[in-house]
């Protein structure tokens, strides 16, 4: 075998490395020769290392098509590699090992893994970065710790992300107080004008509700506009409470998602329905007590809902007169009342809150927006939809909500206040035969303004609802500014 042939590219002067060419392919025509015999083709076989190349590869010239090639280059030094091969003294000093001390020597030869989600914390839609891409620096003794926000040198706008999530708590918490505390009084007036079918004046102006609302705290003291305030919560939960166990146990879903068909809005309304008529009887308790004068009233405890409502259910309690109604006969009505509420809230709930998103993309869009307005934009417009929502359901199915709280408190010796004069009482003798009767008796009697007996504590009510709405953004956008 002609040395210009095999080993033209071996350096002279290596009597041993050129004996270990000619053994080397001394073996592989043998092996060729025995592959061919058995039929199958060799993908690679090595050599052994040489000083310059990191390792000859003798194979077959035709490799085959699953023949994998290596992971490192041709020109791989070795890095210590077959256990420090580079430090034998066959290689002599000509050929010196390679030292290694920096990261920045071994980045050559370093290949860029593929990207699989889920590997080194990548997400979908992420990419290693590529070769030459200088990477974000790491501190040895970790990554950097979270600085305080309220510090100089922290992170801009974690301070007002913190005030954003504590004034959006506060903004929802002066909601719910205004709704369910502060109009309370309005509650308690508006109900005693709507059960008193002997009153003259119908109180259908906030100025002549104001009067009365003086007239009672003077004679009766600041209680009797703060009474039945822990039932309505009490029927709140109630309320609640059983919503979520008759959607546990039954396959009546709670909340209707955007894939929505009749059979579920039926099935939802069928929830609603039987959410009220468990709570009926509470809410029977809880209007005596809000509508019960406060001169002759007892010191009745927080409970006392619950025990006069399933008193009402099996029959017990405080006895009443033969006048009273039957639970069935109440059914209708307050599954009306309440599907009819529950359904223009909603809405009304909707269709608001998509004209104040329309508005902000157009005034986004048109053009630029401070970081202040953005970040109203992100609580107010819900809270507004909630406004108009409970507004309109009270204003439109006002009515319908006096002829059920009269059907409620028939028959149940419930004396109230006087609501022409403000410092006497009254007994209900009423003598309603259902929800049909009833309608028609105030419409002959008091005619169709005694529907809306009492209307000017609703406007009161939502009229320091949106006062406190106001307030709550001014001083929120004032917070703002100021962190900004």
């Amino acid at each position: 075998m002609a040395a210009g042939r095999g080993f033209d590219h071996v350096p002279g002067g290596f009597p041993g490395l050129q004996r270990d060419f000619r053994l080397s392919e001394f073996l592989q025509t043998l092996g060729r020769r025995r592959r061919r015999r058995r039929g199958w083709r060799s993908c690679v076989v090595r050599g052994r290392g040489g000083p310059s190349a990191g390792g000859l590869r003798v194979g077959s010239p035709h490799p085959a098509p699953c023949a994998m090639h290596p992971r490192r280059p041709d020109g791989f030094d070795g890095l210590g590699y077959r256990g420090g091969a580079r430090d034998e003294q066959g290689f002599g000093g000509a050929f010196p090992a390679r030292s290694y001390g920096t990261a920045s020597d071994l980045s050559h030869w370093v290949t860029t893994p593929p990207d699989i989600p889920g590997s080194r914390n990548l997400h979908w839609g992420e990419k290693s970065p590529p070769y030459g891409a200088p990477a974000p620096a790491t501190p040895p003794e970790g990554p950097a710790e979270e600085p305080f926000p309220g510090g100089g040198g922290g992170v801009p706008g974690q301070s007002s992300e913190q005030l954003n999530r504590f004034a959006g708590f506060g903004i929802g918490l002066a909601s719910l107080f205004t709704e369910n505390v502060l109009a309370h009084p309005c509650i308690v007036l508006r109900r005693q004008c709507q059960v008193n079918y002997h009153a003259r004046h119908y109180h259908l102006t906030p100025f002549t509700v104001i009067n009365i609302m003086y007239s009672f705290n003077k004679t009766q003291g600041p209680r009797a506009l703060w009474k039945g305030m822990g039932s309505t919560f009490i029927v709140q939960g109630v309320t609640l409470g059983a919503e979520g166990i008759i959607s546990e146990f039954t396959p009546l879903p709670r909340e209707i998602s955007h894939k929505w068909n009749p059979k579920r809005i039926g099935e939802h309304l069928l929830l609603k329905s039987l959410t009220y008529v468990v709570a009926m009887p509470f809410y029977s308790a809880s209007l005596i007590e809000t509508v019960q004068s406060e001169i002759i009233r007892d010191n009745t405890g927080i409970l006392e809902c619950v025990k006069e409502g399933i008193g009402r259910v099996i029959g017990l309690g405080v006895p009443h007169s033969k006048r009273l109604l039957p639970l069935l006969s109440l059914v209708l009505p307050t599954v009306l009342h309440g599907l009819l509420h529950y359904i223009i809230s909603s809405a009304i709930q909707k269709f608001v809150l998509l004209i104040l998103k329309r508005k902000t993309c157009n005034s986004h869009l048109a053009e630029s927006t401070s970081p202040v307005q953005s970040m109203l934009d992100a609580y107010f417009p819900e809270l507004i939809a909630n406004f108009a929502a409970s507004l309109c359901s009270d204003v439109l199915l006002y009515p319908l909500e006096t002829v059920l709280h009269r059907l409620h408190i028939q028959g149940t010796r419930t004396i109230i206040d006087n609501t022409d004069l403000g410092y006497e009482v009254l007994p209900i003798n009423t003598q309603y035969e259902g929800m049909r009767d009833c309608i028609n008796t105030i419409r002959q009697e008091e005619g169709m303004l005694g529907f809306y007996k009492g209307f000017g504590a609703v406007i009161i009510q939502y009229t320091l609802h949106a006062a406190v709405l106001q307030i709550t953004k001014i001083i929120y956008s004032t917070l703002l500014q100021n962190s900004v």
